[in-house]
């Protein structure tokens, strides 16, 4: 039988709807963030009520009004959402010996590892499948991004992670339609020009014409404009 990933036609319902059907309800989540993830949400919502999961991932270092918004959207659809937080030792550590604003000499890596990857590997340990709002169209590091993948970064020789990504295929305009259409909440900083919204230091609104994720570490290369979450599952044809 074809994975989803071959079958252009799904629609990302429907990429949802195998994702929580072929999983237990404690053994897969959405990973929630922008305003992709509240439509995937939204999406499931109206498939399954409340019986799904969602996390997010606070690195400590992110707006109030994302913090605003991670409220919001809890209540909006009656859910839980499992606020991730990083280790302090290891922030405190990196602080201590680097400062607070350490990324903006050698790079966002080390910090992203510390207030982000770690505490998405220990939750996706817990995890057999994840939902992500991953596009095509986001920028030069995820124009190959499948509908589903075995997660090479957090799958392990014992503990196989499957990845979901509903809205590959979708360009910005398909989740801004979908956001109005159905009266979906969003992080009011788009409204401000922000157009991927990541950590406070680390993020700025871009100009019309500019990519997606030109906001995103814009002191960086292009092609260097991923945290980690993401980057090791995707080609760099």
């Amino acid at each position: 039988m074809p994975s989803i990933a071959q079958e252009v036609e799904s629609t990302p319902e429907q990429v949802i709807g195998a994702a929580l059907d072929r999983f237990n309800q404690d053994r897969v989540a959405i990973s929630f963030s922008g305003a992709e993830d509240v439509v995937l949400i939204d999406m499931a919502s109206k498939r399954v009520g409340t019986s799904f999961n969602v996390f997010t991932l606070d690195t400590g270092r992110l707006h109030a009004e994302t913090y605003e918004f991670i409220d919001r959207v809890r209540d909006h659809y009656g859910i839980q959402i499992d606020v991730l937080s990083p280790d302090n030792w290891e922030v405190e550590e990196l602080v201590r010996e680097k400062g607070l604003f350490s990324f903006y000499r050698d790079g966002h890596t080390q910090c992203c590892g510390i207030r982000k990857i770690a505490s998405l590997e220990r939750k996706l340990g817990d995890l057999d499948a994840w939902i992500t709002g991953q596009r095509r169209d986001q920028g030069a590091t995820r124009t190959s991004v499948p509908h589903e993948q075995i997660d090479t970064a957090f799958s392990t020789r014992n503990h196989e992670i499957v990845k979901f990504n509903p809205l590959a295929s979708w360009e910005s305009k398909d989740v801004w339609s979908y956001i109005h259409e159905h009266q979906v909440p969003y992080n009011v900083l788009h409204d401000r020009g922000y157009k991927s919204i990541g950590c406070a230091p680390c993020t700025r609104p871009i100009a019309d014409g500019e990519p997606e994720r030109a906001g995103r570490w814009w002191w960086e290369q292009e092609d260097d404009k991923e945290c980690g979450l993401h980057a090791q599952n995707l080609s760099r044809d």
